[in-house]
């Protein structure tokens, strides 16, 4: 599929796109907002356990 085609599928799927493009935003909002409260020490980890929780729920999905 080409670079063309990829945008034709997000336009087609527009109500996914905009969810998905909203809860980035808002996770990047809250994460630089995270940044002033958590210490570095504390935040790192969780992001790990997060983006490991996630690639083994990707991994296992059907």
């Amino acid at each position: 599929m080409d670079e063309v085609g990829s945008f034709a599928v997000l336009g087609a799927n527009l109500r996914f796109t905009m969810v998905m493009a909203s809860g980035s935003i808002a996770g990047a909002v809250l994460g630089g907002l995270l940044l002033g409260v958590f210490p570095d020490v504390v935040l790192i980890p969780a992001l790990a356990v997060i983006l490991l929780v996630s690639a083994f729920k990707l991994a296992r999905h059907d």
